[in-house]
């Protein structure tokens, strides 16, 4: 089902009145590695960050800037691995990564690129830097998030949407304050390609200094702001580099105004309200649908390796 989250415009009074407050500012975790080949800082989840003020994301992984030297042997990287009951979102800025899954998907993420998959009923899939890429080093940027979904869609068919930079409505902010990409939802006017199975918000912000960005939301929605790089200030809160602002419900939108050139990351959606269990690459319901998956692993379910 594909689901939208629509934008109206406001102004004076109104803004002042019904700006959403800033609940915390979040810096998560240290920086650790994901395989060999992927330096991240693991924003949430976390004890601090409940998953209910997240929800419908469970985890975002930010990759800030690292440069790779030339490797001339091997591969950086994640090998094959699994997940079930949600979706993965790979963001790339800088740098190339090459994927495979078993449902038969493969291909290149490149700057500007997105890729979204849905491992529902279960997958496996591997991740690491492009041959090329590889070869002559340089700068990586990117995120990961992972996107739950409903009981109902948790066992349904995997699914895989590549999605390419051209492919992403770009709208200009008033007083060439910067732009937005708008990667899934709608936001003046321009939907994002992204194809979602409950109402979600993503957009990548680049805001120069001064600039002013205003999201307008439904209250009922979750909203997180991730600096992904720069200085932007909310209210009276600061977010600096790999900080995110949590929004408290409490407004039709929320504002955020940069102290410096500053890229964002918003994401914003309709919480799935129903329990959670998960176990590494598993988010399920229950414990009983955790095991399930476990054996349905083990028992190669997830679709053969390609050769």
């Amino acid at each position: 089902m594909d689901t939208e989250i629509t934008s109206t415009t406001l102004h004076g009074p109104e803004l002042a009145a019904r700006a959403r407050r800033v609940e915390a500012v979040h810096r998560g975790g240290p920086m650790h590695w994901v395989g060999d080949g992927f330096h991240v800082r693991g924003v949430f989840p976390g004890r601090s960050l409940p998953m209910e003020r997240t929800s419908p994301f469970l985890l975002l992984d930010h990759h800030p800037r690292q440069v790779y030297p030339a490797q001339t042997q091997g591969r950086r990287g994640v090998g094959w691995h699994p997940h079930r009951g949600f979706e993965t979102v790979t963001v790339a800025w800088e740098g190339t990564i090459a994927h495979r899954d078993t449902a038969g998907h493969a291909g290149i993420i490149g700057p500007g690129d997105v890729q979204w998959m849905t491992a529902a009923s279960g997958i496996l899939h591997e991740e690491y830097h492009e041959q090329e890429f590889s070869r002559r080093g340089g700068p990586m940027r990117m995120l990961q998030l992972w996107v739950n979904l409903p009981a109902r869609l948790k066992l349904s068919e995997p699914g895989y949407q590549p999605i390419t930079a051209a492919q992403i409505p770009v709208v200009a902010l008033d007083e060439d304050a910067g732009q937005v990409r708008v990667i899934a939802g709608e936001f003046a006017g321009a939907r994002g390609p992204a194809r979602t199975h409950t109402p979600i918000l993503l957009l990548d912000v680049e805001l120069r200094a001064k600039g002013r960005l205003v999201v307008p939301l439904p209250q009922e929605h979750n909203a997180l702001v991730l600096v992904e790089s720069g200085h932007a200030k909310a209210g009276s809160e600061h977010g600096r580099d790999g900080e995110l602002f949590v929004f408290e419900n409490d407004g039709a939108f929320v504002e955020l105004v940069a102290k410096e050139d500053s890229h964002l990351v918003v994401l914003a959606g309709e919480p799935i309200d129903e329990p959670i269990a998960s176990y590494g690459p598993f988010v399920m319901n229950t414990r009983v649908e955790i095991a399930a998956a476990v054996r349905d692993y083990e028992a190669g379910k997830f679709g053969a390796v390609p050769r």
